[in-house]
């Protein structure tokens, strides 16, 4: 279906890819994986034809239909989300817009010496419409909105209205109800809330063109993809199977490489000592002579291309007192909106606590409650003895210095620390080489995201309260952040659409649902176990 052969691309200085090859078939769906600025977007650019390999060939079988969803979704405005979902939707909409253009010319007077044509041309594009399930259109845009968690409401209202990640999901929605043969998704799975990602799950699993995306949610990939293909030092791998099959198959194959370089390593010392010893002697030249040719001849085994990984061994947090904060009898409401109607809810020491419910629901409330960002119109809410906090939220993001490097910030955060402490922190977030001399105003959401993760845990609370601690971090970013809450010995309360840092993190789980609050013992995955659903609101 896609075929890229011997393919050759650099941007600036960077080499992306060097005479890299792959094969894209229909029913295939495939995971694209590899670092941040590898070339994920370049690949997908290069396939819709807005960028062009330098060398070799890209090939797609003609007459196939692309559909590309990308991070950067344009303009929006003065139409309502619904149409502006039915207008991407490929060849249909093509035809839906002459539709309508014959509609007003045949109601417009002044063309009435023209009707016989336009009639005759109405009933043609009709029946192409009908054959084409136009009818059924509107219906299907509303389900596939409806399924990315808009209301009836926003469906209607203008889309101009909506924030960017609801537009986004527009971007999105135009992509999936196309329908195209290939559909080529760029991070989908950023910005949507639990409810709606595994929607899209279930949709793409149903769905049998050709699928190649890429996402940072470990679970949705796992769950979706039959195949991965990997860019790692300008080429490109493909591994049968989902990601963590590729993620164990990677481990073994370095292994692998790295016990084949050692012993090529071992052989070629031990061949040039033998000619560094006998290099001067007469009787030995032509077995010197021989050895060096061979040692020119032969293929140098090269060692592993280890993706950086940093480890940081982070401060131990102070104990705080056993009850950690108690809300007692809370109320709150916007306008007329009641969010809670006398909440009771206690937090213990060394509790973990994941909030789940619906979009609406009150889960960033009862967070901003507990952190004081919000007062309840009535009832308590107090935090314990001893307790430190520690408050991640997207507008955090905001608050970084923005002419101050990387490093700068940091060292500004922490002035009794070294310069080097903060670039080992730094690198333990992601920050290697020249991106700890980036300036802050220039960072993308996710690398933000990582420097108030770590300023966050160098010094850390004993009571962490996050709010979407995941948005935009890629796969190894998250493995680090479970890894390193994983040995948090404080308290926490959070909120998170992401399945693996869920079960990896939680010992309790608090659902806000329209019928009550439930808490549950035990983390996310009995919670699935108890409750047959992975998300209030989704029943199996």
């Amino acid at each position: 279906m896609i075929r890229l052969d011997n393919i050759s691309k650099q941007n600036g200085h960077q080499l992306l890819f060097v005479e890299a090859s792959a094969a894209l078939h229909r029913g295939e769906k495939i995971g694209l994986v590899g670092p941040n600025g590898s070339g994920k977007t370049t690949l997908f650019r290069m396939i819709t034809g807005e960028e062009q390999p330098d060398e070799g060939q890209l090939a797609t079988d003609r007459g196939i239909t692309i559909g590309y969803f990308s991070q950067d979704v344009g303009e929006m405005s003065g139409r309502s989300a619904l149409t502006e979902v039915m207008d991407g939707a490929g060849p249909i909409s093509a035809v839906a817009a002459e539709m309508k253009e014959l509609e007003s010319a045949m109601a417009d007077p002044d063309r009435a010496d023209e009707m016989d044509t336009l009639i005759e041309r109405y009933g043609e594009v009709q029946a192409q419409f009908q054959d084409m399930d136009g009818y059924a259109l509107e219906a299907r845009g509303r389900e596939v909105l409806s399924g990315l968690s808009f209301s009836q409401e926003m469906m209607d209202g203008d889309v101009g209205a909506l924030s960017g990640g609801w537009k986004m999901r527009v971007a999105l929605a135009r992509i999936l109800l196309m329908r195209p043969d290939a559909m080529l998704l760029d991070e989908p799975s950023n910005h949507l809330d639990l409810e709606s990602l595994i929607w899209l799950e279930q949709f793409l699993k149903g769905y049998d063109g050709l699928l190649f995306m890429t996402s940072h949610d470990r679970e949705f990939m796992n769950r979706i993809v039959n195949k991965i293909v990997e860019i790692d030092g300008g080429s490109l791998t493909s591994y049968s199977g989902n990601y963590e099959f590729y993620a164990q198959q990677r481990i073994l194959s370095e292994k692998q490489q790295q016990a084949q370089f050692e012993r090529q390593q071992a052989m070629l010392a031990k061949e040039i000592k033998f000619i560094e010893r006998f290099k001067a002697r007469a009787s030995h030249a032509s077995q010197v002579q021989s050895r060096v040719k061979k040692l020119e001849k032969i293929d140098r085994v090269e060692p592993p291309k280890r993706q950086q990984s940093v480890t940081f061994e982070f401060r131990s947090a102070p104990r705080s007192g056993e009850d950690v904060a108690t809300l007692k009898n809370v109320h709150k409401g916007y306008g007329s909106l009641r969010i809670y109607d006398g909440l009771d809810f206690q937090i213990r020491r060394k509790e973990r606590w994941c909030v789940m419910g619906v979009n609406g629901a009150g889960k960033s409330t009862l967070l901003k409650l507990v952190v004081g960002a919000a007062e309840p119109d009535e009832g308590a809410v107090a935090l314990g003895a001893s307790v430190k906090l520690g408050y991640f939220a997207q507008h955090a993001m905001d608050l970084l210095g923005g002419e101050r490097t990387v490093v700068e910030d940091l060292e500004y955060s922490f002035p009794q620390a070294t310069l080097g402490e903060m670039k080992a922190l730094a690198g333990a977030f992601g920050f290697s080489g020249d991106d700890v001399e980036k300036k802050c105003r220039v960072l993308s959401g996710g690398e933000k995201a990582r420097l108030v993760m770590a300023k966050m845990l160098y010094d850390p609370p004993n009571f962490l309260v996050l709010d979407e601690p995941t948005n935009h971090l890629d796969i190894a970013t998250k493995e680090m952040l479970i890894t390193a809450l994983s040995a948090f010995e404080g308290t926490m309360l959070f909120v998170s659409h992401d399945r693996h840092f869920l079960a990896g993190l939680s010992n309790r789980v608090l659902e806000l649902t329209p019928d009550g609050i439930h808490q549950y013992g035990g983390g996310y995955t009995e919670y699935v176990e108890r409750t047959g659903h992975e998300a209030p609101g989704l029943h199996s």
